[in-house]
């Protein structure tokens, strides 16, 4: 039986398969500086050498040569790209956090409202363990939301691509709509501070996107300023931790699934002091902290190529803590460099079908 991210896998690849026309970029276009495209062009290919090894080792924080504070800017305000999603949420909500005690507000973190059969979730433990949930796990919708005015955020999902709102694109909060609920929070309080004002009817929030390709401004805001509204989203949580063994026992004798549909309700937002490197795909960035220290498990190319290609000069970029040599060494694998031959089939098939001389 697949699980979901081979199902993933499998669906991503007969959608590849399907692609009859390509068009090769020959000209590497964020990189301006020459020496530091060059390692990225080995590095891609597998051939780091020791001299790029050590030139990236001259950006880690604390060398010696290094004269940087991260308290001053722009090095405050860089993102922090890292590998796992958990590891992202925890320094995103430290950051919120700090963000509202430097500016003397209170913490504004909403939750998401999450309905089983059309019904909200009554059982504590239930309710509990799905807001806690990365958002990974629940298509994109994070359970808690931390909040303050002037925090950058990144969007999860596409709004209106044509004026540049999609998923990854990076903006500034200015402003939560919400209505007054007087639910009881207990249940939250764990997580965040005792003052944090919990919000579980949101509306929309405010956001400043400097990136906006709309040229005019919204009636009654700022341009550049867009309402992003709460989206909806189904997923499916295995309660199966949470039952009793004996209850367990009998659905695994009797074969009946411990899965449930879960329907979220938040808002399509998530913080981005730190972001994953996946997420950071296609974006260029003008200052970036970067870890190099791999999670366990299988490492490909692109672990690390994704991270370091992001700035267009390495002077943009600062490495978290020392690293492995070996982790520039990895190889491309047997199935990329066969995908990469019949895309580069593909391409001069596509120059001969338009006439195209090169």
């Amino acid at each position: 039986q697949y699980n979901d991210r081979q199902i993933d896998i499998q669906c991503a690849q007969k959608v590849m398969s399907q692609i009859n026309c390509v068009v090769k970029l020959e000209q590497q276009m964020r990189t301006e500086d020459v020496k530091y495209l060059e390692l990225l062009n080995r590095l891609r290919n597998g051939q780091s050498t020791r001299e790029d090894y050590q030139l990236l080792c001259s950006r880690i924080i604390g060398s010696p040569n290094l004269k940087i504070s991260l308290r001053q800017n722009p090095w405050n305000e860089a993102p922090i790209l890292v590998f796992r999603n958990t590891v992202r949420t925890q320094i995103n909500n430290r950051a919120v956090l700090n963000k509202a005690i430097e500016l003397g507000v209170t913490p504004i973190v909403c939750v998401a409202q999450d309905y089983v059969k059309g019904g909200i979730i009554d059982d504590p433990r239930l309710r509990k363990a799905i807001l806690e949930l990365p958002d990974n796990r629940t298509e994109h919708l994070p359970g808690y939301l931390p909040l303050v005015p002037g925090m950058p955020v990144l969007l999860t999902e596409n709004i209106a691509t044509e004026l540049g709102l999609s998923n990854g694109t990076r903006g500034i909060f200015r402003q939560l709509v919400y209505e007054e609920c007087f639910q009881d929070t207990e249940l939250y309080q764990n997580n965040f501070p005792e003052h944090t004002n919990f919000v579980l009817q949101p509306k929309y929030a405010l956001v400043e996107f400097p990136s906006c390709k709309l040229d005019y401004a919204l009636s009654k805001l700022d341009q550049k300023i867009i309402p992003i509204c709460l989206s909806e989203q189904t997923f499916q949580f295995d309660a199966k931790e949470l039952l009793t063994e004996s209850t367990s026992k009998a659905a695994k004798l009797t074969k009946r699934s411990t899965k449930i549909s879960i329907k979220r309700k938040a808002l399509p937002l998530v913080p981005a002091y730190s972001i994953t490197t996946h997420k950071s795909q296609g974006q260029t960035l003008g200052k970036v902290i970067i870890d190099l220290v791999v999670p366990p498990g299988p490492v490909e190319i692109a672990s690390t190529y994704v991270p370091l290609s992001r700035v267009k000069r390495l002077e943009d970029l600062l490495i978290l803590r020392p690293f492995k040599y070996e982790t520039l060494q990895v190889q491309p694998s047997a199935a990329q460099l066969n995908e990469l031959n019949r895309l580069d089939t593909i391409a001069k098939e596509t120059l001969k079908h338009y006439n195209v001389i090169k």
